[in-house]
């Protein structure tokens, strides 16, 4: 390798990496910019280790999100901002630690809530149910 090939090959290696739509060490990513460390993601912005998401943006730690943003650690969220260590919840906003909620806001450690009323586990699945067909999710 001559000088000249070696200085354009560190050239074009530093022009890719400081494209700052450019994503690090990812596998499987499609249309997702800046993101770190992702595997199987579809048009997600700025996540750091985040695994089959889709549409989410500032997230990190997540699995199997849809449309949601600056959530961490977090799976099956979908339409969510700001939750963090919860699963399976819709439309919520700055939940922790929750299970199992559907528009909810500013929870912590609940389960089975809709609009932040707690249900028993079989009226929250009946609801969730009407709610999401109602929606249209």
């Amino acid at each position: 390798m001559t000088k000249e090939e070696f200085l354009a090959s560190l050239a074009a290696l530093e022009r890719e990496h400081d494209d700052p739509e450019a994503n690090a060490a990812c596998y499987r990513v499609e249309r997702c910019k800046s993101c770190s460390e992702c595997t199987f993601c579809t048009d997600c912005a700025d996540c750091y280790r985040c695994t089959h998401c889709s549409g989410c943006t500032g997230c990190s730690g997540c699995s199997h999100c849809a449309q949601c943003q600056d959530c961490h650690a977090s799976a099956y969220l979908v339409e969510s901002r700001r939750c963090t260590r919860s699963s399976y919840l819709v439309r919520c906003l700055a939940c922790v630690d929750c299970t199992y909620c559907f528009g909810c806001v500013g929870l912590l450690r609940r389960e089975f809530h809709i609009l932040n009323i707690p249900y028993s586990r079989q009226q929250y699945f009946e609801e969730v149910t009407r709610l999401k067909r109602e929606l249209g999710i």
